[in-house]
C-alpha cells in the first residue's frame, strides 16, 4: 500500500494550517456528543524515499479551542481539564507506519497536559498534487481515540439518573492539507 501511492513525492511539507484542524467529540450526559475544534495546529511532515521511513511532527495550541460555548471553552482550558498555563501546547511525533490489511496506521508519542501515551491513527491518504498556487500538496485524513483519564484529565460529575456527564473515551479526527518545501537555491 506506502509503495503504490499515486503521485508520491519524497520531500518536507509544511502543515498549512488555515486548511487543517483537529475536531474532537465526547459524549455528554451519557446520550449525546459535543464536539470542538482545535484550531492552532502546525508541524511538518518529512516524507522519505522509503513511505516506510516518514515521519510527522506537530504542535496543537489548546488555547485555540472551540466547542462553540464560550464558558464551556474556559473550563476546558482551566487546571480541570488542560491546564494550558502549564502546558501551553501538545505535541505528536511519529515513531512508525504501518499497514494492517487495507488500512494504514501512523503510530506516535501524543504529549498532551504534560503527560505522553502511544497512539495510532488510522489515516486516510488523499494525495499528493498540484495547487492553485504553483506548489505540491499533500492531503490525508486520520482519527484515533484516546482516553482522558490517560492524560491525567479526570474532572467529571455524577448525574442523577446514573452515569457521569462526560465519557472518559474522546474521538479525534485530523484533516491535513500540507505544502511541499522547495530547497532553497544555492
Amino acid at each position: 500500500m506506502l509503495q503504490n501511492i499515486p503521485g508520491y513525492q519524497p520531500g518536507t511539507y509544511v502543515i498549512d494550517g488555515s486548511h487543517s484542524n483537529v475536531t474532537f467529540s465526547v459524549r455528554h450526559m451519557m446520550v449525546a456528543k459535543v464536539r470542538g475544534e482545535i484550531e492552532g495546529l502546525e508541524g511538518t511532515i518529512v516524507l522519505g524515499e522509503n513511505p516506510e521511513q516518514s515521519s510527522i511532527t506537530a504542535t496543537i495550541d489548546p488555547s485555540t479551542i472551540n466547542t462553540k460555548n464560550a464558558d464551556r471553552d474556559t473550563h476546558l482550558r482551566s487546571n480541570d481539564f488542560f491546564a494550558i498555563e502549564e502546558n501551553p501546547e501538545w505535541t505528536f511525533a511519529s515513531t512508525g507506519a504501518r499497514v494492517e490489511g487495507d488500512d494504514l496506521y501512523i503510530d506516535g508519542d501524543l504529549q498532551l497536559r504534560g503527560v505522553s501515551k502511544p497512539v495510532s491513527l488510522l489515516v486516510e491518504f488523499g494525495g499528493i498534487g498540484p495547487d492553485t498556487w504553483g506548489g505540491t500538496r499533500a492531503g490525508a485524513s486520520a482519527r484515533t481515540r484516546i482516553k482522558r483519564s490517560d492524560f491525567g484529565i479526570s474532572w467529571n460529575v455524577a448525574i442523577e439518573t446514573g452515569g457521569v456527564m462526560l465519557s472518559d473515551d474522546v474521538d479525534v479526527e485530523i484533516e491535513i492539507s500540507a505544502v511541499k518545501q522547495v530547497p532553497a537555491a544555492v
